[in-house]
């Protein structure tokens, strides 16, 4: 009698977690869906919880020195805004790109797809940091800074929006990671950038040992040294290969072709993303008429939101992974099953934290600061903002998918109907005419992400993005 074969039986949890964090070589186009969500998003939510934690480490630090010091950050982050909108919208369209190819199974393709994104990304960052370098306290006056701001922040305006080549490249060069599949590689690379970044940090404001005392400029020089040497092991990784993804000698050429057909994509990607981020450099114009303390509860508030919606950016990038490389697969059926799952884990997710953030608002904002002006304004709008969480997961995860497919086109124009049409101008009017102040700026944010969320997922159940070409 001939013996049957044993089944394998599938992976516990933990064992397939971690895999997940060493790095998982599995084909995300077969097998197991949940399994295959678990491998990609797990690296790429650890990836962003450092980031997040970054954020929230560098205002609880710039938080000692003052209202105004808070405010330098602020201001300068909703203009930095416009870099990780061009980042995020290279990011995408690289990410779609060689996705696609690696479904297909196409590594020459995906290689040379690679080598393109970081030559735009190249020129893209000298074209964006030089003005910026000159220009940078001009660039504060524009954005309403008084005069005692741009005296203390000119120093972290031109570090930070000089140098936001780093961001730009770190957000590229991982984005080629993830579309090839190796979460687990972009996970490490950013955990490298950002410890280095919360070690220097208070070194370089406070001036602890061996280390100047720079204040706020030294929050912005902290950023660029970590995201600098992130970057530079980035193009050492990426040079060596991975199992996925090995660029030779013979790829790094100018393939204009290719460069081109990205340089398209991602124009609607950048355009995407730059709509979505001006309206945050608009909502912060509104709140800076109400004063530094204003901006200050905003920008403590906002760091924290940043906190947990980093996380949920990083599960909506693995549906942008298992989109394209199911596309490319010719698996339509799969990729759209992957963005229902994680759109559903991101609810769970964003919804559990949003209650959280409601109810302890006032305690989690006293951990930056105990300024009476600013304590109260911080609190209602990490309140106000976490009633929309659930818009936020079901937005993210939609976009993502979108842009996975190389769809850039519909994300854009629903960005431009529910950021340029209804947000920034519904915040004016609840913040002044209705006398509503800051939290009318709030409310608008909620109103406008939950608007965007449901015309999201009416376009993605209508189903062209699976017919996308890239």
């Amino acid at each position: 009698m001939d013996s049957v074969p044993a089944i394998a039986s599938p992976p516990s949890l933990w064992a397939s977690l971690r895999e997940a964090i060493r790095g998982s070589h599995q084909d995300y186009t077969q097998g197991s869906l949940n399994r295959a969500i678990l491998l990609l998003a797990v690296p790429m939510v650890l990836e962003m919880v450092l980031e997040s934690l970054f954020a929230v480490v560098d205002v609880f630090w710039v938080g000692r020195l003052g209202a105004n010091a808070v405010a330098t950050v602020g201001l300068t982050e909703s203009l930095l805004s416009l870099v990780f909108a061009v980042s995020i919208g290279l990011g995408m369209s690289t990410t779609a790109m060689v996705a696609r190819r690696i479904g297909e199974k196409d590594p020459e393709g995906a290689a040379v797809a690679a080598v393109q994104a970081v030559v735009l990304g190249l020129l893209v960052s000298l074209a964006i940091g030089i003005p910026c370098w000159i220009w940078a306290a001009r660039l504060l006056s524009l954005m309403g800074a008084s005069p005692e701001i741009i005296s203390l922040g000119s120093g972290y305006a031109r570090i930070a929006l000089g140098g936001s080549g780093a961001v730009l490249l770190l957000f590229l060069n991982n984005a080629i990671f993830r579309g090839a599949g190796d979460a687990a590689i972009a996970m490490r690379l950013l955990w490298v950038s950002n410890i280095i970044n919360l070690i220097l940090d208070p070194c370089l404001i406070f001036g602890l040992g061996p280390f100047p005392r720079l204040g706020v400029t030294g929050a912005a020089l902290a950023t660029f040294t970590g995201r600098s040497i992130g970057v530079g092991y980035q193009f050492y990784r990426l040079l060596r290969g991975t199992e996925r993804l090995r660029i030779l000698r013979r790829h790094l050429r100018v393939n204009l072709t290719i460069l081109f057909r990205l340089l398209r994509v991602s124009l609607t990607g950048i355009l995407q993303f730059v709509i979505a981020h001006t309206s945050w450099i608009g909502l912060v114009r509104i709140i800076s008429v109400f004063g530094s303390a204003a901006l200050a509860g905003y920008t403590i508030a906002i760091r924290i939101i940043v906190f947990a919606l980093l996380p949920s950016w990083g599960l909506s990038n693995a549906a942008a992974t298992l989109v394209g490389q199911n596309l490319g697969a010719r698996n339509p059926e799969r990729a759209e099953r992957a963005v229902w799952h994680t759109g559903l884990y991101n609810m769970i997710f964003l919804g559990t934290i949003g209650v959280f953030f409601a109810f302890f608002a006032e305690p989690i904002v006293r951990l930056f600061t105990h300024d009476p002006a600013v304590v109260p304004l911080g609190a209602s709008c990490l309140r106000i903002v976490s009633y929309g969480n659930i818009g936020y997961a079901y937005a993210f995860v939609m976009m993502q998918a979108f842009n996975g497919a190389g769809d850039t086109v519909t994300p854009t124009i629903v960005n431009f109907f529910g950021f340029w049409l209804l947000e920034i101008p519904l915040a004016y009017w609840l913040a002044i005419p209705l006398g509503f102040r800051s939290n009318g700026v709030f409310w608008s944010i909620v109103i406008a992400e939950g608007s965007i969320a449901a015309a999201s997922a009416i376009l993605f159940k209508r189903g062209r993005w699976k017919t996308q070409k890239i």
